[in-house]
């Protein structure tokens, strides 16, 4: 698991690679990853946008952008957490992610870009 804190906004990390639905021997790798995002500021946030930027190893960069997470856009009060489950698939079996959320302080409705701290997405296909 990795961590990062920005203005008092921590986001943890945790990746998983998912062999039962990833094809190797077709260059198709499956992983999952577990965000939990937690307010330990003073102010109530919510989560506007986000920007994952994926690489994949051998091949060039890509950026993945859109408003929310899985379909939504938590408002988070001092103190509180969201978690979610999203996936990544890759045509190799190794690569990372990181990115930034944009969020937006209801008080004064300041926007507060949020690291996403770099993961790593490493297939163990050596024990299946």
């Amino acid at each position: 698991m990795v961590t990062a804190i920005t203005e008092g906004i921590k986001v943890s990390v945790e990746a998983t690679y998912q062999s039962e639905y990833s094809s190797p021997h077709q260059h198709h790798y499956v992983f999952t990853y577990k965000v939990t995002i937690e307010n330990n500021s003073p102010s109530t946030i919510q989560l506007l946008r986000r920007r994952w930027e994926v690489s994949d190893a051998g091949q060039k960069s890509r950026i993945i952008e859109g408003d929310g997470v899985v379909g939504q856009q938590p408002i988070l009060e001092p103190g509180y957490a969201h978690q979610y489950v999203s996936g990544c698939n890759l045509n190799s079996g190794k690569g990372k992610m990181k990115g930034n959320y944009y969020m937006e302080r209801i008080q004064d409705g300041k926007t507060i870009i949020v690291t996403i701290p770099e993961f790593q997405l490493i297939a163990d296909i050596f024990h299946n």
